[in-house]
């Protein structure tokens, strides 16, 4: 019996774990599942530790859970912020740490549950693949070279020990840019875009892959609820799309033009290695298990996409 099979024949909520819930991606996903009649316990890092709130270190074992927590799911998204600054050594120990150590503390405190979770999703994302051209990237394609990727595999490498462990359902999603009116990239871009100062990094070649807030928050539920689903899944749209592609769809949902290319070097020399990983790299990934699965897009396609989330 599955997990969604469980709660409508039983009418038992479903009691899920999740970790990065005050990121951009768990303020969408924590009222969906509220909505859908679950129990959410958080992992919260820091001190914004509220009543039924788990507090824990990401890069600090010895996590324990209160006695008696049983949990049917974890939706494991938490992770040091790629964008926040140059990759200086310490950036990128926290970035690294954040996941791979996180994720290892983690699988190990559920393993010592009395009834571990029968389901982790855990997020991972396209940097996974790095910097690959033309070419198309679904899920079985190998590894690309770079420090997102590296990090990427032995993240997900940690995630896929619940398996084993105490074998568990496990999801690990692919994700790509988040398009989203409370935050993330799109927030960042909307100022200069605004001025009508926007255009293409680099010429704009580079492939961008994308998935709206709310298509990533069904995602997300489905990756619970649905059994099929185990292993890499790409968590992007199907239309993917050119920097300047993006650039042009963005100025027309704005009504602003977008005439001012940001050359290569200025990147290169405002955000070092993060330029070529995060910005101008081009990653045209294909989400084949999705297609395979019959996945719901409510926006498959940029303009639309933008639109809806930008309330334009």
């Amino acid at each position: 019996m599955s997990l969604g099979d469980k709660q409508c024949s039983a009418g038992e909520p479903l009691r899920i774990l999740v970790t990065g819930g005050s990121g951009l991606i768990g303020r969408a996903l924590l009222p969906e599942l509220c909505r859908c009649g679950c129990r959410v316990t958080r992992l919260v890092h820091g001190t914004n530790v509220g009543p039924g709130d788990v507090p824990w270190n990401t890069r600090a074992g010895g996590l324990e859970f209160p006695a008696g927590a049983t949990f049917d799911a974890v939706i494991h998204l938490a992770g040091e912020n790629v964008a926040a600054g140059r990759w200086t050594d310490r950036r990128r120990a926290l970035i690294r740490d954040s996941r791979v150590v996180g994720t290892r503390n983690l699988v190990a405190a559920l393993g010592r549950l009395p009834s571990p979770p029968r389901v982790f999703v855990s997020a991972s994302a396209i940097g996974y693949y790095g910097d690959r051209g033309e070419e198309a990237l679904p899920e079985s394609a190998e590894p690309g070279a770079g420090f997102l990727a590296e990090t990427c595999v032995a993240w997900e490498r940690e995630a896929a020990v619940a398996a084993t462990a105490f074998g568990a359902r496990v999801v690990l999603g692919r994700l790509g840019v988040v398009l989203s009116g409370e935050g993330g990239a799109l927030m960042k871009m909307l100022p200069i875009f605004k001025t009508g100062l926007g255009g293409p990094l680099a010429g704009g070649r580079q492939w961008m892959s994308w998935v709206a807030a709310p298509d990533l928050v069904a995602m997300l539920v489905a990756a619970v609820l649905e059994p099929r689903w185990r292993g890499p899944v790409n968590w992007v749209s199907p239309g993917a799309v050119t920097n300047a592609a993006f650039t042009a769809a963005l100025a027309q949902v704005l009504g602003r033009p977008a005439f001012m290319p940001v050359p290569r070097w200025v990147l290169r020399a405002s955000f070092g290695q993060m330029a070529d990983e995060a910005l101008l790299a081009s990653t045209r990934v294909v989400p084949q298990v999705l297609t395979r699965e019959n996945f719901a897009f409510a926006h498959p396609q940029l303009e639309p996409a933008l639109r809806a989330v930008l309330g334009r």
